[in-house]
């Protein structure tokens, strides 16, 4: 049975990554972080139950990105064909509030990774996930492909091109099959609660069962190209399963704004959203991407790959999602 190792495994991505390859009859591994608290919301229901649990193919190992001696002794151990790192700090906002974490895990953790498995086995495939923060917003609604200028503006931003720059030089210097997705935002009803779709889609619910009076936003004028995780995790797979690696952008080629979102996840819930929303300078980015567009041509081309779920049916299932839970 192929096996695949997911950092980053109890995040809305791993969750639904894990789903993917579990759905294609692989054994799934994740390395999570040793804790106080045990719960893992996102990926709970993917354990086998009562008499089934001695079959289960997904399983779980303590480790930090940093501690290079655990990450080699894990991949020894599991003897993954596939690596994908997802585990960061993925917050762009709370990057400015704790930069040099950002940089150890997001940039030189995964730096880590790469020479742990070069230490292993060279042959493991390995997926990086870069992000189109990195691009820094500047080209304005032009759609960003995998030739644009990279130009971080946040911690964030530069931890993750360090690491895409990581990942290239050790796919070119040691001949290992490493790709980058540049992956714009992708959202769920998994997506974190400090995430501004996610914040946006709980408190319509939370105003909907009058549990929340008011939602406090930053600029509502910044556009981003939205997708579903679940359409975007098929294309990391899809990526690793290429005969030859590459980087590409994972992206709908369609921007909309964060006004554009409020108000249409406001009006499923037969609500205005200009009866709730205040804007709260305090929220606006120290350095500020106001648009970011992709161009999925060549994933699409090369690939075969496009999304499935459309941005009002991600908006939609979200909504639906919390009011169900509210």
């Amino acid at each position: 049975m192929p096996k695949v190792l997911i950092t980053g495994i109890t995040g809305q991505d791993g969750s639904y990554l894990a789903e993917e390859y579990l759905s294609f009859g692989w054994e799934v591994h994740g390395i999570v972080r040793r804790t106080s608290m045990i719960s893992r919301p996102r990926i709970d229901h993917l354990f086998n139950k009562g008499e089934e649990a001695g079959s289960q193919q997904l399983k779980l190992h303590y480790g930090d990105l940093n501690d290079l001696s655990a990450v080699v002794r894990i991949i020894d151990k599991v003897k993954p064909n596939h690596v994908v790192n997802l585990g960061a700090q993925s917050h762009v906002a709370v990057s400015f509030e704790v930069p040099i974490e950002t940089s150890l895990v997001t940039g030189v953790g995964a730096a880590a990774l790469f020479e742990a498995v070069r230490i292993v086995n060279k042959e493991i495939r390995i997926y990086q996930a870069s992000s189109s923060e990195m691009f820094g917003g500047g080209a304005g609604n032009i759609k960003l492909n995998e030739s644009s200028l990279f130009e971080p503006k946040s911690p964030y931003a530069a931890s993750k091109l360090y690491a895409f720059n990581m990942a290239s030089i050790y796919r070119d210097s040691y001949g290992m099959h490493i790709s980058n997705g540049i992956l714009f935002n992708h959202e769920s009803p998994r997506r974190g609660e400090n995430f501004v779709s996610r914040k946006i889609t709980l408190a319509v619910a939370n105003i909907k069962r009058e549990k929340q009076k008011k939602l406090y936003l930053g600029n509502l004028e910044a556009t981003r190209d939205w997708g579903h995780a679940r359409d975007y995790m098929r294309a990391v797979r899809m990526m690793l399963e290429a005969e030859k690696p590459d980087d590409y952008v994972v992206a709908t080629g369609v921007g909309h704004s964060v006004k554009e979102f409020a108000e249409l996840a406001f009006s499923l819930a037969d609500l205005n959203y200009e009866e709730y929303v205040v804007i709260d300078p305090i929220l606006y980015r120290p350095n500020e991407v106001h648009n970011l567009l992709g161009d999925p041509s060549k994933i699409s081309n090369s690939l075969g790959w496009k999304p499935q779920v459309s941005f009002g049916e991600l908006v939609s299932e979200m909504v639906e999602s919390d009011l169900s839970n509210a």
